[in-house]
């Protein structure tokens, strides 16, 4: 799909350019289907995925970046298929990428995977009920109050109440800035705003920076088109 990109791109042929996308992602079916709108006689499977990827990589690398980075956000949804097959080929891949990082077989390429503890501890359908993985990315023994952040898996802490009061002030900035008015939020008021967050039952572990968001932008914008109604007032 290279020579097809390149043309394409000196061509200025965006009808080209988003088949060749459609090429990167996968999502030619058949060969035939690519050779007929691209003339090119390969495309990416679910077998040959991660291959690409590192020959990607590879290329980028050449191109003048350091490398490729990919991002795989809520893992969770492989801890979701009912099908215990699926789910342990998807697990068999990871183990795959991880021992290929570990033995310098996927040069310039990282990877980041996000989940959930439950979608990574669970035994019976977690990333840990394949033993090889559980293995290799559980804690050991002796990380305690103390944190090994260069470990394969790094647990998250929640945001403390300081960090939360950061966040708010930065999204009173931004709310300000883009409404284009003089800040109307005082420090105290943000600061009553945190405790009422994380003053309800159950807030101390279930409470997430999602929530406290929404719900501090929804003051700005009540106080913001009701100029009537202090901050203070509306918590």
């Amino acid at each position: 799909a290279a020579n097809p990109l390149l043309q394409s791109h000196c061509a200025g042929d965006d009808e080209t350019k988003a088949k060749v996308l459609k090429w990167f992602r996968g999502e030619y079916a058949t060969k035939t289907e690519a050779r007929q709108e691209l003339g090119v006689n390969i495309v990416i499977t679910d077998d040959d995925w991660y291959e690409y990827l590192k020959l990607f990589a590879c290329f980028l690398k050449q191109a003048g970046y350091a490398g490729m980075l990919i991002l795989i956000d809520e893992l969770v949804n492989i801890y979701k298929i009912p099908n215990a097959i699926t789910r342990q080929y998807n697990y068999e891949k990871i183990l795959t990428m991880y021992n290929d990082a570990m033995q310098g077989k996927a040069q310039y390429l990282g990877f980041i995977l996000c989940g959930t503890p439950q979608c990574m501890e669970d035994p019976r359908r977690g990333v840990y009920s394949y033993e090889a993985l559980r293995s290799r990315l559980a804690e050991g023994h002796f990380s305690g109050e103390h944190k090994d952040l260069l470990s394969p898996v790094i647990r998250l802490q929640p945001l403390t109440y300081e960090e939360m009061l950061i966040l708010t002030e930065k999204l009173a900035d931004i709310h300000a800035g883009l409404y284009d008015y003089s800040q109307i939020v005082t420090q105290q008021d943000m600061v009553d705003f945190i405790e009422i967050e994380f003053g309800r039952i159950g807030a101390d572990t279930h409470i997430t920076p999602r929530e406290v968001i929404r719900d501090f932008i929804e003051v700005l914008d009540i106080v913001y088109q009701n100029p009537g109604i202090s901050v203070r007032g509306l918590l």
